[in-house]
């Protein structure tokens, strides 16, 4: 038995290079068991070839990822089959996508997994014709982004239930007067949950302040903007682009002492104050799974949402801005306290 294990991250010159040379074209579950599963068991000295692409490179991206790579790893091994696979990442650039599900389709691959919402939209459309599955990781609202429907496409699902933030958020400080909205308007994912926190709000009879951006530097700005504008907590769905940025922005939060509520645990790993979404360890274990069946023969099923409901918590921004995580013990079975990584 053997395993080659391939990654590979390419800059857009990189990328570029290759399509020159290569190119010419609410709900519940565990990340034990995909949902539907068969008992279909992989023949012993089958090999596959998988495309493992990620939108661009950020702690959550980069966390599914290593999930899917490390579950793809252990069921070679647990069923005595080769996984051929390559992580890419497409640097945030459209073009540079494309070119890189074009090359997996070209280079044969038995399956694509497209790591963010314009990864899978684009790998959905270079797998158009040879009909190569798609499992795509970590889409929030995929009807939204018109990802189903198609039977070829399917995968793990991280929506956030927005009010339960704010439900966090309003605990923690029943007098908050302001909420800073901090998104990108080019991130599929903010859409629904922006929309949802802006209702939430409006009921609450609360203000909020909209801040976009879609670089990193409009992303310090905004944040920036938003301290100036002194609101008393700050909302971020699972958005692509401030997640990109959230290292460079969250010591300016906790010096105004601003909470930063956010819809992943990597962003709380990466300084965020705190979340109540999805584990994307698990998220991704449970998308290796599935890309699994649908290799072995199995029909593509619906896509999956996974389960969130665990609170996470950064101790060490929460000793900074003097707040007791225990106050969300009575909003969850469980509340996790994590540092900031390295």
């Amino acid at each position: 038995m053997k395993k080659l294990n391939r990654i590979l991250s390419l800059s857009a010159a990189a990328a570029l290079a290759l399509s020159l040379t290569a190119c010419s074209g609410g709900p519940s579950g565990t990340a034990d068991t995909p949902a539907g599963g068969s008992s279909n068991t992989p023949a012993a000295g089958e090999t596959y070839k998988v495309a493992v692409i990620k939108q661009m490179d950020h702690a959550s991206l980069d966390e599914i990822a290593n999930a899917i790579t490390a579950r793809l790893d252990a069921i070679a091994e647990e069923n005595g089959i080769t996984i051929e696979y390559e992580v890419t990442s497409g640097q945030g650039d459209q073009t540079v996508l494309r070119q890189l599900s074009d090359q997996a389709i070209a280079d044969g691959v038995d399956a694509i997994i497209p790591i963010a919402t314009t990864a899978a939209q684009v790998a959905a459309v270079s797998a158009e014709e040879s009909k190569t599955p798609v499992i795509f990781a970590a889409i929030s609202y995929p009807e939204t982004v018109e990802l189903t429907g198609m039977d070829y496409v399917t995968g793990t699902s991280d929506a956030l239930d927005t009010n339960q933030i704010l439900d966090m958020m309003f605990t923690q400080n029943p007098d908050i007067g302001s909420v800073g909205l901090l998104y990108s308007l080019s991130e599929p994912n903010s859409e629904v949950p922006i929309a949802d926190a802006k209702a939430y709000l409006d009921a609450k009879g609360v203000a909020y302040t909209e801040a976009t951006a879609n670089t990193n530097d409009e992303v310090i700005a905004a944040a920036s903007s938003l301290i100036a504008d002194g609101v008393d907590a700050v909302f971020t769905p699972t958005d692509n682009i401030i997640m990109a940025a959230e290292l460079a922005i969250y010591e300016d939060f906790i010096a105004a002492g601003i909470p930063h509520y956010t819809g992943a645990d990597s962003f709380v790993t990466a300084g965020c104050f705190a979340t109540c979404g999805v584990n994307y360890t698990d998220l991704g274990t449970y998308t290796a799974d599935m890309a699994l069946e649908i290799l072995q023969g199995g029909a593509v099923p619906t896509f999956h949402v996974m389960d969130g409901g665990i609170i996470t918590v950064n101790k060490e921004t929460a000793q900074k801005l003097s707040i007791d995580p225990s106050v969300f013990s009575s909003l969850a079975g469980q509340v996790v306290e994590v540092d900031t990584a390295a």
